[in-house]
C-alpha cells in the first residue's frame, strides 16, 4: 500500500501541510483528483502575479503529488536556474516531511527521497541525451560548449570559409552566434530572423547559411554540442512518436516554472511529451515576459490553455506579499492598459498613505542629485543601502549617477557583469577537464595547448592534427615534439591529461589541475592572487558534484557569478547600494526602488517604434521594475538629456518627452513633484532695477 493521504478519510489533518497557503494558492497546489490508486490532473496554468508566492505554491504542488503517491523519480521539474530547482526541491521536501510526521498509517513509501529529475531545461536535456545517446546518434561522452567556446568555434569557421576577407564588413563571431541561437530557439527561417531581428545582416543570408552548416558539421565531428543544440536534439528526438511516448511514460507529472520565459522550442518539446496535457502544470506571469531578445515568446503562456482539448484550467494568484497597496495600484493601472493579457488585479494587506513618487528633474545631473539625496535620507531613517536599488533600462543610464556616488563616497554594486565562465582563468581550468573528458573536443585542446610558453595557434593546430590521426591516443600526444620553450612543461601536462582521462574517481581532479595550473596563472595573468580565489571557489563547487561530466555540464549550463564580476570598481564595504538593469533585477525585491529616465525613448525604448508587440514588452518591463519595490517607489523623469557624443558642437541636448505609459489614469495613482522644489531654486537677483523691455510690443509690430 502506498503512503497516500486520503482527503475524504483524513479530512482536516490532510490539510495541515497547506495551512500556510491562501485560498488561491491552495486551489492551484491541489488541483486534480484521486482516481483509484493514482493522482491525476489535466493541464494546469497557474498565473502567478508578482510577489504572490509562486515558488511556495509550486513547492506545495510538488509536495501534494508526493503525498498522493507520486514517487520522486516520476516527477519532472523544469526551471530556468539550477538554484531555483534546488530551492523548490528543498521546500517540497520540508513540506512533505512535516506533513508525513502528522500522517497516520502505513509508512511503506519513503518520502525522504529527493526529486531526481529537477533542473533547468538544458541540464535535463543533457541528462536525457546522455541516457539515450545511442538513439539520437551521439557519443555518451559528448562535450557541451559554453557561449564563449561556441563563438570561438564559429570564428574559426569564419576564417576557414574566407568570410573575414569580404570586401564589406561581415558579422563578427558574437553576432553570428546570436543569429544562430535566435533562429534555433524561435524556429523561424533564417531569412525571417535576419529581417526582423538582425536587419543589418540580411545581405549575408547565403553566407551565414554556409557558415552555420559548416559549424554544425564540425560540432558533429568533434562530438560537441552548444547550448542551443541540447534543446534542438531533444526537440528533434520527440518528433519521433515512439521516442516521445517513451520519454512521456518516464514521468507522471511535468511541472514548469517561469513559463512566460520559454521559447518556441521549449514549448514544442513540452507539447510533444504531453500532447493531451495530462499531468502538465506550468507556472508564470504574462505581465513579466521581458526576454524576447533571448527568443522567449509571450505567446506560449497566452496560448497555453487553447493547446489542449478540453482547454487547460487557469488558476490565478493575486494576493501580493511584497508591496504596499499604493505601489500595486500603480502597477495594476499600468498593466491593465496593455493589450492581450490575463486580467488580474494584485492586492495586498499592507496599506500605506505614501503614493509612488513621479519626480520631474532638470537633467541627468539633477537626477543623480535627487537619487543620492533620497538614498542618504532613507539610510538615516534606518533603511540600509542594501535594501535600496537603482534600476535602469540600459546599463549606461547610471553613468552620471555613478560619478556622483563615487564623489559622495557611497559604496555600490552594479549587476550585469561577467559570469563565472567568462573569466579567462576559469575557462583555462575547465578546458583541461573538458579535454580529458572528451579528447575530440578541439576547442578545449586548443586552449590548453596555448597555455604553454611558446605555443602559438599554428603549433597547437599541428599538435591537434597529429593527436586526431593517432585516434586520440594520449601516448602519441606525449611523444609529440613541441617548441623548445614549451618542452619543460610538456611532460607534466601530458601526464596530467592522461591521468585525468583514465581516472575512475572524481574527487581530487580539480585539485590536481589547480596544482598544475598555478604556475601558468602567475605567468599569464596579472592579479594572480585575486584570480586564485575564483579557482578555489571552483574547487569547492566541484566537491558538490558526483562526477566530472555532471560538474562540467552543470557549470556550463548554469554558471555561478565570479567573485569579482561587478561592472565597475569594487566599492563594497559592510553596506552598499544596488545598481541594476531591470532585466537583471527580475525576481528581486528592495524596500526602496529608484527608476531612472522614465521618459519616451527609454520607457518605451526608441527602438520599439512601429512594433506593437515590442511596445507591450516595454510596458511589461516597466511593470517588473515597479513591482520590485516593497515600500517606496520613485519614478524619475529628466526634462532634458545631453548628447555627449556631440560634445564638440557645444552644449547639445534633447528634451525628454513624457512617457506614453504615464497616462492620466496612471498619474492619478502617483504623487507628482518637481525637484528641487520651486522654493528651493536659487534665482540670481537682477543686476539693476532698470525698466523691463517691451519685447512683446516689438514682436507685434513685426506683423503690422
Amino acid at each position: 500500500m502506498s503512503a497516500v493521504l486520503e482527503p475524504a478519510q483524513n479530512g482536516e489533518q490532510s490539510r495541515e501541510w497547506s495551512d500556510s497557503l491562501n485560498g488561491q494558492q491552495r486551489d492551484a497546489a491541489t488541483f486534480g483528483v484521486r482516481a483509484k490508486d493514482r493522482f491525476e490532473s489535466g493541464p494546469l496554468l497557474i498565473i502567478a502575479g508578482a510577489g504572490t508566492g509562486k515558488t511556495n505554491t509550486l513547492a506545495h504542488r510538488v509536495a501534494h503529488l508526493r503525498l498522493n503517491g507520486i514517487t520522486a523519480d516520476r516527477i519532472l521539474l523544469l526551471t530556468f536556474t539550477r538554484r531555483a530547482a534546488e530551492e523548490m526541491t528543498r521546500r517540497a521536501e520540508r513540506i512533505v516531511q512535516q506533513a508525513w510526521l502528522k500522517t497516520p498509517g502505513d509508512r511503506g513509501q519513503d518520502l525522504r527521497t529527493k526529486l531526481t529529475w529537477a533542473g533547468t531545461f538544458h541540464s535535463i536535456a543533457n541528462r536525457l541525451l546522455r541516457l539515450h545517446a545511442h538513439r539520437v546518434g551521439l557519443d555518451a561522452s559528448f562535450s557541451v560548449l559554453d557561449r564563449g567556446d561556441s563563438a570561438d568555434l564559429l570564428d574559426v569557421v569564419r576564417h576557414e570559409l574566407g568570410m573575414t576577407k569580404k570586401e564589406t564588413r561581415f558579422p563578427r563571431k558574437d553576432t553570428c552566434l546570436a543569429i544562430y541561437s535566435h533562429k534555433i530557439n524561435t524556429q523561424w527561417p533564417l531569412k525571417r530572423t535576419l529581417e526582423e531581428s538582425f536587419p543589418w545582416c540580411a545581405e549575408w543570408e547565403e553566407d551565414l547559411t554556409a557558415l552555420f552548416r559548416k559549424y554544425v558539421e564540425i560540432k558533429q565531428q568533434q562530438q560537441v554540442l552548444d547550448y542551443d543544440d541540447l534543446l534542438l536534439y531533444w526537440h528533434f528526438a520527440v518528433q519521433d512518436a515512439g521516442f516521445a511516448k517513451q520519454l512521456s511514460e518516464q514521468f507522471d507529472h511535468v511541472l514548469v516554472d517561469e513559463y512566460q520565459d520559454t521559447n518556441t522550442l521549449q514549448a514544442e518539446i513540452l507539447c510533444a511529451m504531453r500532447p493531451t496535457g495530462d499531468g502538465l502544470c506550468v507556472v508564470g506571469d504574462d505581465a513579466q515576459s521581458i526576454y524576447s531578445f533571448r527568443a522567449a515568446s509571450v505567446e506560449n503562456i497566452l496560448n497555453f490553455p487553447g493547446r489542449f482539448t478540453p482547454p487547460a484550467h487557469v488558476a490565478k494568484l493575486e494576493q501580493n506579499y511584497r508591496s504596499v497597496q499604493p505601489i500595486l495600484e500603480t502597477a495594476n493601472t499600468l498593466i491593465a492598459e496593455g493589450t492581450r493579457q490575463y486580467q488580474k488585479r494584485l492586492y495586498s494587506n499592507r496599506p500605506s498613505q505614501q503614493k509612488p513618487q513621479y519626480v520631474s528633474v532638470a537633467d541627468d545631473q539633477a537626477q543623480a542629485d535627487y537619487v543620492v539625496e533620497r538614498i542618504l535620507t532613507a539610510r538615516e531613517s534606518g533603511v540600509a543601502l542594501k535594501q535600496q536599488a537603482v534600476l535602469m533600462r540600459n546599463s549606461h543610464h547610471s553613468d552620471v549617477l555613478e560619478v556622483e556616488l563615487v564623489r559622495r563616497n557611497i559604496p555600490y554594486v552594479k549587476y550585469g557583469g561577467l559570469k563565472f565562465l567568462e573569466a579567462a582563468h576559469v575557462k583555462d581550468m575547465l578546458a583541461v577537464l573538458k579535454w580529458a573528458d572528451n579528447p575530440k573536443n578541439r576547442i578545449a585542446g586548443f586552449r590548453v595547448l596555448q597555455l604553454l610558453p611558446g605555443m602559438g595557434p599554428a603549433h597547437a593546430k599541428r599538435c591537434l592534427d597529429v593527436f586526431a590521426v593517432s585516434g586520440y591516443d594520449w601516448a602519441t600526444l606525449a611523444a609529440y615534439q613541441l617548441p623548445a620553450a614549451a618542452r619543460d612543461e610538456w611532460a607534466s601536462t601530458t601526464a596530467l591529461l592522461s591521468t585525468l582521462a583514465g581516472a575512475t574517481q572524481w574527487q581530487g581532479q580539480v585539485t590536481a589541475v589547480k596544482k598544475w595550473y598555478e604556475a601558468h596563472l602567475t605567468r599569464i595573468y596579472d592579479s594572480a592572487a585575486v584570480r586564485m580565489g575564483d579557482i578555489e571557489q571552483l574547487e569547492q563547487i566541484a566537491n558538490t558534484f558526483p562526477s566530472r561530466e555532471r560538474f562540467i555540464t552543470e557549470l556550463t549550463l548554469d554558471p555561478p557569478q565570479v567573485t569579482s564580476d561587478h561592472c565597475g570598481p569594487p566599492l563594497q564595504d559592510e553596506d552598499y547600494l544596488i545598481l541594476s538593469t531591470i532585466h537583471s533585477a527580475k525576481g528581486q525585491e528592495w524596500d526602496s526602488v529608484y527608476l531612472l529616465n522614465v521618459a519616451d525613448g527609454n520607457f518605451p525604448s526608441e527602438f520599439t517604434a512601429g512594433k506593437p508587440e515590442l511596445l507591450e514588452e516595454e510596458r511589461r518591463l516597466l511593470y517588473v521594475a515597479m513591482t520590485r519595490a516593497k515600500h517606496n517607489l520613485h519614478l524619475v523623469a529628466p526634462l532634458k538629456y545631453y548628447v555627449t557624443q556631440q560634445s564638440k558642437l557645444g552644449d547639445r541636448h534633447v528634451y525628454g518627452a513624457k512617457s506614453r505609459f504615464v497616462t492620466d489614469s496612471l498619474t492619478r495613482t502617483l504623487e507628482a513633484t518637481h525637484w528641487p522644489a520651486k522654493q528651493e531654486i536659487k534665482r540670481q537677483a537682477p543686476a539693476n532695477h532698470a525698466a523691463p523691455l517691451d519685447i512683446a510690443k516689438k514682436m507685434l509690430n513685426l506683423w503690422k
